[in-house]
């Protein structure tokens, strides 16, 4: 369980972004705070070194806690995003979406290409010490071919823990899996056939398009925007572009970083009930919400069995445990032999490690620290990238949960010649015309906040912002 200086950290944390505590406002006294909070002193003084550490307030001699500068920040301007006519296609450069995805992931490289997490934010010592239980308290079949739906252990705790996140899932009707991705590749190809159109806002995580272009779909795309995206125009999708399927991300999505509302996705089930349209949904940024509680996915509100639930804990906890899952809804349920002969068995101590982390409350601890930390970290990066481009008329997402960020420059700007420098450099970037197609978004770029912000990967933005400069001034001589 997470301590209870964390959790009131998290909520001053949450005052002071929202601008409830603002800049230069002094706090309560530590006895003060402990009398309101109805804590001990010791916890108040907890509390406080914490969000001093986070640069969210800090300490001065004989006068008290004052609210740090950090919200004092300029103003900085949203993406916007154009409007188009949604039709069904192909997915285009296909080669390139595969030569920039392996990039991406290239460790060598400067990490702001890969939306993952830095190794120092990783549970390590309580990830090793879960493995070792399980291995430890495990029985002898554990070591034979597991189930192929996952060990029943696993499942159990993944059921309890949303329970305790509000929403429930049968652990019957969850199904593990290599990560994410190879659980939306079971359900695309189970609820669709080659050739068929998936309904997707874009711009979009262009390793989903890559996948639904090797597994010859096409897309029908919706427009999205920082704020999400339009409800009217996927219900017109739904009911005339003929596609009977959505590839959806409502908590935090990929690059943009929008929450959808509880009335929206509440929206998003009545309609996949409506037109029996499947609603395969991503959850994977869920936990990395930047406030106390993860917000509801779109499978809590679906009674008729039209949303099936994907997820991993890969942005959560680690990419490097390949543990994901999908939960087969009501009316799929006669997919279950078909869905044990294609679903690969994953390594069971994994499993169970996992398990053991989520019952012994050192996966919530985790969670609990995480979100704090990558709210003060995401806003670092923000203030950096504003200043690095102090000249160049900048846009740029503030999101509310996960660490991606989608930053849109002057339209003369070409992300492809500014991704191409900065493999040269050894840094990694993920272009925004892979995002979508048109190339709408060729003035964009994705970068991985999930990294400390380091001198190394300042002096990479620094860079990056020189070289914007360098072709404006090219534009403007011109």
């Amino acid at each position: 369980m997470a301590f209870q200086y964390q959790v009131l950290a998290e909520q001053v944390a949450q005052k002071i972004y929202s601008g409830e505590l603002i800049v230069g406002q002094k706090l309560s006294s530590l006895r003060q705070f402990a009398e309101l909070q109805s804590t001990s002193l010791n916890t108040a003084k907890s509390c406080y070194e914490l969000l001093e550490a986070q640069g969210l307030i800090y300490a001065k001699e004989k006068s008290g806690y004052f609210v740090q500068s950090l919200t004092q920040k300029p103003q900085i301007a949203v993406p916007n995003h154009p409007d188009f006519k949604s039709h069904a296609r192909d997915i285009s450069n296909l080669d390139l979406q595969i030569q920039i995805h392996e990039a991406s992931a290239n460790s060598r490289l400067v990490h702001l290409g890969s939306i993952q997490l830095s190794p120092n934010l990783v549970p390590v010592e309580a990830i090793r010490r879960s493995i070792q239980r399980a291995l430890k308290h495990c029985k002898p079949e554990d070591f034979l071919y597991n189930n192929r739906q996952g060990h029943s252990q696993l499942r159990e705790a993944l059921s309890v823990h949303w329970a305790e996140d509000g929403f429930y899932i049968a652990k019957d009707d969850i199904y593990i899996s290599n990560g994410c991705m190879p659980a939306l590749s079971i359900m695309v190809q189970n609820v669709s056939n080659e050739g068929d159109s998936i309904i997707v806002p874009t711009p979009n995580y262009n390793g989903q398009l890559q996948l639904l272009a090797l597994l010859n779909r096409k897309i029908v795309e919706i427009p999205a925007n920082t704020e999400g995206f339009d409800l009217e125009r996927l219900e017109q999708e739904m009911q005339n572009s003929g596609a009977k399927v959505c590839l959806l991300t409502a908590n935090f999505q990929n690059p943009l970083g929008f929450c959808l509302s509880n009335a929206e996705k509440e929206k998003i089930a009545q309609l996949a009930s409506k037109y029996q349209c499947y609603v395969i949904e991503d959850d994977i940024y869920a936990e990395c919400s930047f406030n106390a509680k993860r917000p509801l996915p779109i499978k809590y509100w679906d009674q008729d069995g039209y949303v099936i639930y994907c997820s991993s804990i890969s942005k959560s906890l680690s990419p490097a445990y390949r543990v994901g899952w999908f939960c087969l809804p009501s009316s799929l349920q006669h997919l279950h032999a078909k869905l044990m002969l294609q679903n690969i068995s994953v390594n069971t101590p994994l499993q169970l490690g996992l398990a053991d982390l989520i019952f012994s409350r050192a996966y919530r601890q985790h969670l609990t620290e995480l979100r704090p930390k990558l709210m003060v970290q995401v806003e670092q990066y923000r203030q950096f990238i504003h200043s690095a481009f102090y000249d160049v008329d900048i846009r740029l997402n503030e999101p509310q949960g996960s660490y991606a960020l989608w930053l849109q420059f002057p339209e003369q700007i070409d992300s492809l010649a500014l991704y191409y420098f900065a493999q040269e450099h050894s840094i990694n970037i993920v272009p925004g015309l892979i995002f979508g197609e048109d190339n709408r978004y060729n003035n964009c770029i994705r970068l991985n906040a999930g990294h400390e912000l380091s001198d190394e990967i300042k002096d990479a933005l620094v860079l990056l912002a020189d070289w914007v400069r360098g072709e404006l001034d090219v534009e403007n001589v011109a």
